[in-house]
């Protein structure tokens, strides 16, 4: 869990410093922001349930979810673009950051908890 919420919170800093410094950028940011944060906490989550519950679990878990999140991110962003209509750049740029920073936390989490 302080995993999960150490994700929220540097999330929700980092966009919080990007929305006072970019102003007319913040609602893409946010929208760039909380789906990626979103799918990495619930990944988290479930990883770390299924390791405690049956460690042989973790890895079909994990592919199973990928291909979860390729489906929604795929639509997120294309009703994000196309229907909610968000400035593409910053949401783009937000976006892509968040999801690689959240996917790199999540990684090096998966690591740690596989060592123990």
């Amino acid at each position: 869990m302080t995993v999960a919420r150490g994700m929220v919170l540097a999330a929700l800093i980092s966009w919080l410093a990007v929305a006072m410094l970019a102003r007319e950028a913040r609602v893409a940011t946010f929208f760039g922001m909380i789906a990626p944060l979103a799918v990495a906490v619930v990944s988290w989550l479930l990883a770390e349930r299924a390791w405690h519950r049956d460690r042989a679990s973790v890895m079909p878990l994990m592919m199973t979810a990928f291909g979860a999140k390729m489906l929604f991110f795929g639509a997120y962003v294309a009703v994000m673009v196309k229907g909610v209509a968000v400035a593409p750049v910053p949401f783009a740029a937000s976006f892509a950051g968040y999801f690689i920073a959240l996917l790199l936390i999540e990684a090096l989490s998966l690591k740690r908890l596989f060592a123990s």
